[in-house]
């Protein structure tokens, strides 16, 4: 079940946190890895994946520049023959309150989050229209669906990516390719590790199943997505949030 041998998959952020979970669930489960990441920050994630007898290969990338997203586009097709899934992961966060947020802040959120994830799925839609198949994968965020002080631009950006994922999903569905969304609540990263304990135990409370979620969690969730036991989901926004938000 969820099987993924013989399939490539480019994985974007991958050298960290839930893009690296992503991408070591892929190529358990049999996927050829790309993993993406500026400059050459996944090679740890790569160097794992091999290790562990998988097929990866490490890519540089700025999901900022639509030229770098669509040479590594490019260069998988070149190599491979072929993409059958992009996961959409990477991102950033300027988590500000609005009065005093600065236009840079919200200008290169939207950037990365949101037009980076535009750019590599419009590079990848030719090849899996030719192909007849496809899975494109975006990691919005609970943040996307309920909001939060203090991340008008996040929240914006992680909604535009389930709007994003329903539209294109209605272009693209008599190709055979699907188009869906993950949308994580609170995941334990780095960035979660270093909140207080007690900031920790605060959102804990706040979720039904009483814990924090992992990388893991939203990776089983991606691989569901990307297997050919998914394919007839497509315009789906999937919670990984312990019940969060329902």
């Amino acid at each position: 079940m969820f099987e993924l041998t013989g399939k490539v998959a480019i994985v974007t952020g991958a050298s960290r946190g839930i893009g690296r979970g992503i991408a070591l669930t892929l190529a358990a489960r049999g996927a050829t890895v790309v993993a993406a990441a500026r400059a050459e920050n996944a090679a740890a994630t790569v160097a794992e994946i091999v290790a562990a007898g998988g097929k990866a290969e490490v890519a540089s990338v700025d999901v900022t520049d639509a030229e770098s997203v669509t040479a590594l586009v490019a260069g998988v097709v070149e190599r491979h023959g072929r993409i059958d899934v992009l996961v959409n992961n990477a991102g950033v966060a300027r988590d500000q309150l609005v009065l005093r947020m600065k236009r840079d802040d919200w200008d290169a959120v939207i950037a990365a989050n949101l037009t980076g994830a535009f750019v590599a799925s419009q590079a990848v839609v030719k090849t899996m229209l030719r192909q007849r198949s496809g899975r494109i994968i975006n990691i919005s965020s609970v943040v996307g669906q309920m909001g939060n002080a203090g991340q008008v631009n996040y929240a914006a950006s992680k909604a535009g990516l389930i709007g994003m994922s329903k539209a294109l999903a209605r272009e693209v569905a008599s190709r055979g390719i699907t188009v869906n969304c993950v949308t994580p609540g609170l995941i334990e990263t780095d960035m979660t590790r270093a909140i207080t304990d007690k900031a920790q135990d605060d959102w804990s409370g706040q979720i039904p199943l009483g814990r924090i979620g992992t990388a893991a969690d939203v990776a089983a969730a991606v691989c569901f997505l990307a297997s050919d036991e998914a394919s007839y989901i497509t315009g789906h926004v999937l919670a990984v949030n312990g019940g969060m938000y329902m």
